[in-house]
């Protein structure tokens, strides 16, 4: 769990560090968490938590939507936290999880994000 904590500071609770961190593996990896919001729809979000500008946030709701109930169901059982609670950490840490590990505008190189 060090990279997501390390990039994060310090500023999410180990609730939402946890439910961060299984849904990003799920994915396997930052790459494939921004795949699937940019698929969804919702790519000019993602994109502003990759680059430097203001991160746009996404709703509970279209956070669902972007990254899929199933996949949220699946993280929230295994961090140990109910449905909309996971939806509601979601949408708040991880734009600041991925906007923290591309400080420089660039998704990490592929098997470094998870280090």
């Amino acid at each position: 769990m060090s990279w997501l904590k390390a990039i994060t500071g310090g500023v999410i609770g180990a609730e939402a560090l946890n439910l961060v961190k299984a849904y990003v593996e799920q994915q396997g990896g930052l790459e494939g968490v921004v795949k699937k919001i940019e698929t969804t729809g919702f790519g000019r979000e993602v994109k502003s938590w990759i680059s430097t500008d203001p991160n746009k946030p996404l709703s509970e709701i279209e956070i669902g939507q972007a990254l899929g109930m199933d996949r949220i169901k699946a993280a929230a059982k295994e961090a140990g936290v109910d449905l909309d609670k996971a939806r509601e950490l979601l949408a708040q840490y991880l734009p600041v999880a991925i906007d923290k590990a591309t400080p420089e505008g660039k998704l990490p190189s592929k098997g470094k994000d998870l280090s």
